[in-house]
């Protein structure tokens, strides 16, 4: 990574912690190069867009030059074994660059490489009916066992036994959260937060420290959609938080399934509008949704092939690290160590080493332990 695309990285995480600094703002101040700027003036910020607190807070943030020295900010998202990703960092997927707002930092804690694997969401009711249960847990299950990783919010009922039941199947699961990458919502699901944590992928767009309030649900939902390249409503009230996800899977033009209920059930209205109105495929397991989309297979078949040679293409890779990461691997050859010293024994600067290591973990050279150490690999 270039070091102004490590400046232009640290700058949008400074800006992106600043609450009440919107998308939009952010996008404003890269489009005019904010990062190379020598004062951020409140009358240059006003000009480019920002309300006059957005400006206010930016120039007193650059005035304390705290967003180029990323290392509290590092040392807060390494410390949970975490990443943040920014749209500048090889690890960010793919799929969410295509949605027309994509996160402009998104924090990741577990196996990145979910990140690049082809996604189903699975979506419903907090409160949901055997049947519900049963059909959710039995297509995640199928779904991850074919490989696709599967994709919820970690909520209470249809989101937790889709997590549950792809958890320890090949395609993992990836939760969507709408707190900050530290904190579950909702408490009663702290058992399955860890567990994710450990087995598969926690995401969150929000920074760490933020209290919760409800904007962040939504915002956690069009994630969710933009992270799959389907979402399966199984049950949910035409209003419902499942229905918002639909909605947003639809505005995204990607694809929307929903399993049919029994038209006396209040919980089956939302899919069975969906599917009345044409909005959504009817499916009855993972088959239908593969069959559906006809390019999965292939798909599916070249990342098991490459998670097959990733030893041999690990191998050839290594004559093309740079001369820092070869570095940092001598370091961690002779004992693990953390990102402080790490920090000290090479001299890098804080947030152009963190993005080293980043790259490094996700060419699988290194690894993150518990207890924010890294080991060579």
């Amino acid at each position: 990574m270039e070091q102004n695309n490590d400046i232009r990285r640290q700058m949008i995480m400074a800006l992106h912690e600043i609450p009440g600094i919107g998308w939009h703002a952010i996008q404003k101040a890269v489009r005019h190069q904010f990062w190379n700027k020598p004062l951020w003036s409140i009358e240059d910020l006003l000009v480019i867009g920002l309300h006059r607190g957005q400006a206010n807070a930016a120039a007193e943030r650059y005035a304390e030059q705290s967003w180029m020295l990323a290392e509290v900010r590092d040392e807060a998202v390494t410390r949970l074994n975490a990443v943040a990703l920014t749209p500048y960092d090889l690890a960010y997927p793919t799929i969410l660059r295509e949605i027309a707002q994509p996160p402009w930092v998104l924090y990741a804690r577990g196996r990145l490489e979910l990140l690049q694997r082809p996604s189903i969401a699975i979506v419903g009711t907090r409160v949901p009916t055997a049947y519900g249960r049963h059909s959710a847990a039995t297509l995640a299950q199928e779904l991850s066992s074919e490989g696709l990783t599967v994709v919820s919010g970690l909520a209470r009922g249809i989101d937790c036994k889709a997590h549950e039941a792809a958890l320890y199947e090949a395609g993992g699961t990836i939760a969507v959260l709408p707190t900050p990458i530290d904190k579950c919502y909702p408490p009663e699901n702290l058992s399955l937060f860890h567990k994710i944590a450990e087995h598969g992928l926690l995401v969150s767009e929000t920074p760490i420290g933020t209290p919760l309030h409800p904007g962040q649900f939504p915002q956690r939902n069009r994630i969710i959609a933009a992270l799959s390249v389907g979402t399966v409503v199984v049950e949910g009230a035409t209003k419902s938080g499942s229905l918002i996800t639909a909605q947003h899977a639809s505005d995204m033009s990607r694809e929307l399934f929903a399993i049919p209920g029994p038209i006396t059930s209040p919980k089956s209205e939302g899919p069975n509008e969906l599917i009345k109105r044409g909005e959504a495929k009817l499916i009855s397991s993972a088959h239908d949704i593969i069959d559906e989309l006809n390019w999965l297979p292939a798909a599916l078949e070249a990342y098991k092939d490459a998670e097959k040679t990733s030893d041999a293409k690990q191998k050839a890779d290594s004559v093309q690290l740079t001369l820092e990461e070869s570095k940092l691997i001598a370091f961690l050859r002779d004992q693990p160590l953390s990102i402080n010293e790490l920090h000290e024994l090479s001299a890098i600067p804080f947030g152009h080493l963190n993005a080293l290591l980043l790259n490094l973990c996700i060419k699988r050279k290194i690894e993150l332990q518990p207890g924010s150490i890294y080991i060579a690999l």
